[in-house]
């Protein structure tokens, strides 16, 4: 049996695969908690610079496995909504919040559809590149249930309040377009997959210290005080100001030759 999370790592790049084809990536129980455990173990490996997280075969994720619904060992109650040991995320949530939680940058490409569970993991992502032709909706309103993989922690600011209550409680689908209109989409690319890897391999050539630490910066300031996002700067660029990393893509411009950084 295939594994339902793919993982490959070159050059620097990891990729992620969610690799259930035939259900057009549907997620199942393996496979929620393959992605958290994919997320954890990626987190812990400092040659990683960069992650492209996509869907084998011709859609990125069609959501949940309705197959789950009438699955005995799929017992929703508080011990299941619990969060994880050492985590702030439970069994669920960890799929797509973990790469939010990942310390480099996560490129998102979506072909076919993202629907409910899938479009939730896409907005863990901290880039997402789409087709035009792509389908994006929050879909859970359609069994009855409340979109909750993290989604109020990683949509709140890409959608004006409004826009992700009519999405949420319509269900309905928008086309790529609209995704990228409304700031669900980062860009829009024929293959979004080409040009997630290529933005990749543009970050794995920069320090991975001020990589990092942009998107910690990024991802905890955008709502402290402005003194505290501030002081969070100061912090940071303390922490790689004169340092090897530094010291190397200083050298390395000023010398017009390519760095060689230190994971």
């Amino acid at each position: 049996m295939s594994e339902p999370v793919q993982v490959s790592i070159t050059d620097h790049i990891a990729q992620v695969t969610l690799n259930r084809p035939d259900k057009a990536n549907a997620v199942n129980l393996a496979m929620f908690d393959a992605l958290g455990a994919a997320g954890r173990e990626l987190a812990e490996n400092r040659a990683v610079r960069a992650v492209v997280l996509t869907g084998a075969g011709d859609n990125f994720c069609a959501g949940i496995d309705v197959s789950l619904f009438t699955d005995k060992q799929f017992a929703i109650d508080s011990k299941s909504l619990s969060p994880l040991p050492g985590s702030i995320a439970n069994r669920f949530q960890a799929a797509a919040y973990t790469w939010r939680q990942l310390p480099v940058p996560v490129i998102c490409a979506i072909r076919g559809v993202a629907f409910g569970a899938g479009l939730q993991i896409a907005m863990g992502a901290d880039l997402r590149y789409a087709r035009a032709d792509s389908s994006l909706s929050i879909m859970e309103v359609k069994w009855g249930l409340i979109p909750d993989m993290a989604i109020t922690t990683t949509v709140r600011d890409l959608l004006a309040l409004d826009r992700a209550k009519e999405m949420a409680w319509s269900g309905r689908v928008v086309g790529g377009e609209e995704a990228s209109h409304l700031g669900l989409v980062t860009t829009l690319h024929d293959d979004p997959q080409a040009a997630a890897m290529e933005t990749a391999r543009s970050i794995c050539v920069k320090s991975p210290d001020a990589i990092r630490s942009v998107k910690r910066l990024l991802n905890t300031a955008w709502r402290l005080s402005d003194a505290e996002a501030l002081a969070l700067e100061a912090e940071l660029q303390l922490g790689v100001l004169g340092k090897k990393n530094q010291i190397e893509a200083a050298m390395a411009n000023m010398q017009k030759r390519s760095p060689e950084f230190d994971d």
